[in-house]
């Protein structure tokens, strides 16, 4: 039996051969057969999820915290010091210099990432700015994004902060942070299905891996050096909750 393992799509396009390699891995150690899948977007991997017959996800925080609570998953591991922190950027060459100069009607570049456009939305409070005070352009990747507040088609764009750190300098340096967030407590996690026999299995491998070189070349190849860690239901559920806390 082939257990199909979704990844969200909202890596960065560098790490994306990781995965594979991950898979293949993960696969060799576990003698199990895994189906890597790579959606395009958050839409197509809630179409996948809700098709049924997925046994994994590695899935972002807020989509986590819906999968846990309402499709019968449970986290069971994480990567270790790796949180979903988010940065706000504007143009280099704009006026926009700190937060402050972001005011209602502004226009904000950001990829279909419910879980940025929310801890974004977050760090807009301190300036006093609302969801009804913006308008949001929805681009097909970060790189867009960048290229519309680059050229002065939008007033700042919200990153995922390790995309933006994995831009190239060139588009950086068109860039202006305005700031980033440190909740370190959000992260990703991979899910399994309650019923997955497996479960135990695949974990051991995940763990295991930073325990040799061939494992941590992948970790490394993953932007995961540190690779990862056990989650306990208590701690699935202390993550939640801050998700909920952000939404309230």
């Amino acid at each position: 039996m082939s257990h199909r393992f979704v990844i969200a799509p909202d890596f960065p396009p560098n790490l994306f051969s990781g995965w594979y390699t991950l898979n293949t891995l993960l696969q060799k150690r576990s003698n199990l057969a895994v189906h890597l899948e790579t959606p395009a977007s958050s839409q197509e991997q809630t179409k996948m999820i809700d098709g049924g017959d997925i046994a994994l996800v590695y899935a972002n925080p807020f989509d986590a915290a819906k999968l846990i609570r309402e499709k019968g998953y449970k986290a069971i591991a994480r990567p270790v010091g790796k949180s979903d922190e988010m940065v706000i950027v504007s143009s280099s060459k704009g006026d926009i210099k700190t937060l402050d100069d972001l005011k209602a009607g502004a226009t904000i570049a950001m990829a279909d990432n419910r879980d940025v456009k929310l801890i974004g939305l977050r760090l807009l409070e301190a300036v006093d700015l609302t969801e009804n005070d913006v308008k949001f352009e929805i681009t097909e990747t970060y790189q867009a994004a960048a290229k519309l507040v680059a050229q002065g088609q939008a007033d700042a764009a919200f990153f995922i902060a390790e995309i933006y750190h994995s831009l190239s300098n060139l588009t950086k340096m068109q860039l202006n942070v305005l700031i980033e967030s440190d909740l370190a407590d959000i992260t990703h996690v991979l899910l399994a299905k309650d019923d997955l026999s497996d479960a135990n299995t695949i974990c051991d491998v995940l763990l295991s891996l930073k325990n040799d070189a061939d494992g941590q070349a992948v970790l490394s190849e993953l932007g995961m050096p540190n690779g990862f860690e056990a989650v306990s239901e208590e701690e699935a559920e202390f993550m939640i909750d801050l998700m909920e806390t952000l939404l309230d």
